[in-house]
């Protein structure tokens, strides 16, 4: 076993060093990390057509480097960058299991979803699904502390049947005083809020799942179907059905509010 480790090693090492002296050929290769922190940084801060451009510029430099071999090399920089970007969602305190099975997703959709003929728009959708992902997760900035943690804390635990109550004495504080400054720094209830995430994490098993609507509901913890269908309709503008079998409806988000103005956390 150790032999065969060593020569695994012996093998790589050759390789580093036949690499190392080919690398001067190639133009532009000493600018990909730079460009890929870039692209990064465009990534968690949702500027969507900045970091697809990034991107364009990454595999433009994989062509030159590998070229006819450029879609294989691409399709594994895909895996590698969705990697990254799960260990970014990690150090954002997106869950590990979320930021697990994001990474998952990711590569199964490389791997049996990107056409080879249509691999530059699938680095664009690629680009799309990582900060629609993002966007539902970016951490809150209100300047009250347990306003971000009771939003940071709904987001991660979503698909539990949260209330105002079990929420209060997670945060050891009183109902009445929750919905209070809930209410103050974002504008709508916590009770809406719930619902609102409810409904934006449901588009998705919707849109990208077979389960049954009831099935969804039921998740959700919604009481039962027909509630379900009012609140959703409430705020995208269609039942779930309707947004399940028509795909042009785009997905609703609500937009938390700025937060420039906001007092200080008095507790």
């Amino acid at each position: 076993m150790q032999l065969h480790q060593q020569s695994i090693s012996e093998t790589i090492s050759k390789r580093y060093f036949q690499e190392i002296d080919s690398i001067n050929q190639y133009t532009g290769i000493e600018e990909f990390f730079t460009i890929e922190s870039r692209l990064l940084f465009e990534i968690f801060h949702l500027e969507a057509d900045k970091a697809k451009k990034s991107l364009h510029e990454l595999i433009d430099i994989l062509s030159i480097r590998f070229g006819k071999q450029v879609i294989k090399e691409v399709r594994n920089y895909f895996m590698t960058l969705s990697s990254i970007v799960a260990r970014k969602l990690m150090e954002n305190q997106v869950p590990s299991k979320k930021a697990f099975a994001f990474n998952v997703a990711c590569i199964d959709m490389i791997q049996n979803k990107m056409k080879d003929a249509e691999f530059l728009q699938f680095a664009d959708e690629l680009i799309d699904f990582y900060v629609s992902f993002i966007a539902d997760r970016k951490q809150p900035t209100f300047r009250h502390q347990t306003v971000n943690k009771v939003i940071m804390y709904i987001n991660d635990e979503l698909e539990n049947d949260l209330t105002v109550e079990s929420i209060a004495q997670k945060f050891h504080i009183s109902t009445s005083h929750l919905s209070r400054i809930f209410r103050e720094h974002v504008g709508i209830t916590l009770v809406e809020y719930l619902n609102v995430r409810r409904v934006e994490e449901s588009q998705y098993y919707l849109r990208h799942t077979n389960k049954s609507i009831t099935s969804i509901s039921e998740q959700f913890h919604f009481c039962n179907q027909s509630y379900f269908t009012r609140i959703f309709k409430k705020y995208t503008g269609v039942t779930p059905k309707h947004f399940r079998d028509e795909l042009h409806h785009d997905f609703f988000r609500f937009e938390l509010p700025e937060t420039a103005n906001v007092e200080k956390e008095k507790i």
